[in-house]
């Protein structure tokens, strides 16, 4: 290993002491399970600011749009311009729901529909393998970050990735996520924004930033590079992964009051919708310095570490591992909350002591986390892995929530349908090359499959008795 790579590995191990240091000061302040998984429904504007942007700036937000700008100029700003349409979406449409003191995604959707049990237990198995896929896929990430810029093989990186994650998560749940979180979001805006400058530097200025190949005279985001509809199908898909993400729902959730989500989640959109040119300057860049890459995942550690001052390559190396692991935290407790609440607690009807709860959190914990860690030792796809995700599963929870919260004839049944309509569109849609290549990715079908059949089927299926108290209502 060289002595750069050994230094920005000393940095990361140095790094993840003190994320862990953090966790253990937060774990002291826990009673009680609530503590663990919600922080006891306390967490101030601020730290749900820091939280979510720096949820927000994740993998896909990070390595993926980095890699795809490299591959198709600015439509890596694509990235951003959904993930912020996405938030404030979620904090006009979702946010008062943090006065029905939900526990769980799955908890929140099967109320829409009468709290039907086959319909809860369906979506906690959903969502728990959502939370898990989304943790999976940051893993990746972080994988790839360590591997490339210490010397280490991708499967030791992951598992250092993971096993680390693994020690500072569990020991301190959700109030060690938020307050980790505000630390990691500070580190990656710094640098991303110091990549992005010394980028600019390195091409020889903005102009010849502009004159890259893969940007010149390509239209708005660069849709002539992919075609408008997969252009509108990549910012949709990012849209809908913010939401129908179980662990944006925790922040809403965990909140202090409404109007603290919607002030942090309004200033989160507004930041992320800057941030979203940051990734696709850094991926032109990274072309114009090297238009051979192997993978376009690597753009981001390859320019770290090839065209960055070593001091500034390892805070480079933590603003990279720091979006990955502030993202995979979150995913983490997101889906032990389901883990336990939805599927143990819920299932197997246990009565349990509030001490003995708190520790099954915790090794429901480690059961999660490594659970991701063997999926992202088998994956290396960061995009496709990402994009396959939301469409199958994320399309059918998105369009469920929104008709279960706003349409009242919403019924079990159309519930239901939304969820294998979206599926096996999805599916349909990602085996056909030619529908895939016209689409860019599934979820347009995959939506309007979900919302389609939800919709026919909710109204066929619709109780007899509320179509006549609708009839008296009308003619009273």
């Amino acid at each position: 290993m060289m002595d750069n790579q050994q230094m920005y590995l000393l940095i990361f191990l140095l790094y993840l002491s003190v994320m862990i240091i953090v966790s253990w000061l937060t774990s002291r302040w826990q009673r009680s399970n609530s503590d663990y998984l919600l922080a006891g429904r306390k967490v101030p504007l601020l730290l749900t600011l820091g939280t979510t942007v720096a949820t927000m700036v994740g993998t896909g937000s990070s390595m993926g749009a980095v890699g795809f700008a490299y591959q198709h100029g600015w439509a890596g700003t694509l990235y951003g311009v959904g993930g912020a349409m996405g938030i404030l979406l979620l904090a006009w449409l979702f946010a008062p729901v943090r006065a029905e003191r939900f526990a769980t995604m799955s908890e929140e959707l099967a109320s829409y529909v009468g709290n039907h049990q086959m319909v809860k237990k369906i979506l906690a198995i959903l969502i728990y393998a959502a939370s898990v896929g989304w943790l999976g896929a940051h893993l990746i990430g972080g994988g790839m970050y360590l591997a490339w810029l210490t010397g280490l093989d991708e499967t030791s990186a992951k598992l250092i990735i993971g096993i680390g994650l693994a020690v500072y998560v569990t020991l301190g749940g959700y109030s060690a996520v938020v307050w980790t979180d505000a630390i990691q979001a500070i580190i990656l805006f710094s640098g991303f924004l110091l990549m992005s400058y010394f980028v600019v530097d390195v091409v020889g200025g903005w102009q010849s930033l502009t004159n890259v190949t893969v940007a010149k005279d390509a239209g708005l985001f660069s849709y002539q590079n992919i075609g408008m509809l997969p252009a509108i199908s990549m910012a949709l898909a990012v849209l809908v992964g913010v939401l129908a993400t179980p662990s944006f729902r925790q922040r809403i959730y965990s909140a202090k009051s409404i109007a603290s989500i919607r002030t942090s989640f309004f200033i989160s959109g507004v930041l992320y919708l800057g941030f979203s040119l940051i990734p696709a300057v850094i991926g032109i860049g990274a072309y114009a310095v090297n238009a051979n890459l192997d993978n376009p995942a690597f753009a981001f550690p390859y320019l770290a570490l090839t065209a960055m001052p070593v001091l500034i390559g390892g805070l480079i190396l933590l603003a990279g591992i720091s979006a990955t692991l502030s993202s995979a935290s979150s995913d983490a407790i997101a889906g032990v909350s389901v883990l336990v609440s939805d599927i143990y607690l819920a299932w197997y009807k246990s009565n349990i002591t509030p001490r003995n709860l708190l520790l099954t959190s915790k090794i429901a914990m480690l059961i999660t986390v490594f659970l991701a860690l063997f999926i992202a030792v088998l994956s290396n796809n960061i995009i496709s892995y990402i994009t396959k995700m939301i469409s199958l599963v994320l399309a059918g929870l998105c369009v469920m929530g929104v008709l279960g919260r706003f349409w009242k004839s919403y019924t079990w049944q159309g519930s239901l349908a939304t969820l294998l309509a979206g599926f096996i569109a999805a599916l349909l849609v990602g085996a056909n090359n030619s529908w895939l290549a016209f689409f860019g990715n599934p979820i347009i079908p995959a939506l309007c499959s979900a919302l389609l059949f939800g919709v026919l089927t909710s109204i066929v299926t619709k109780p007899r008795n509320a179509e006549l108290s609708e009839e008296v209502k009308v003619t009273s």
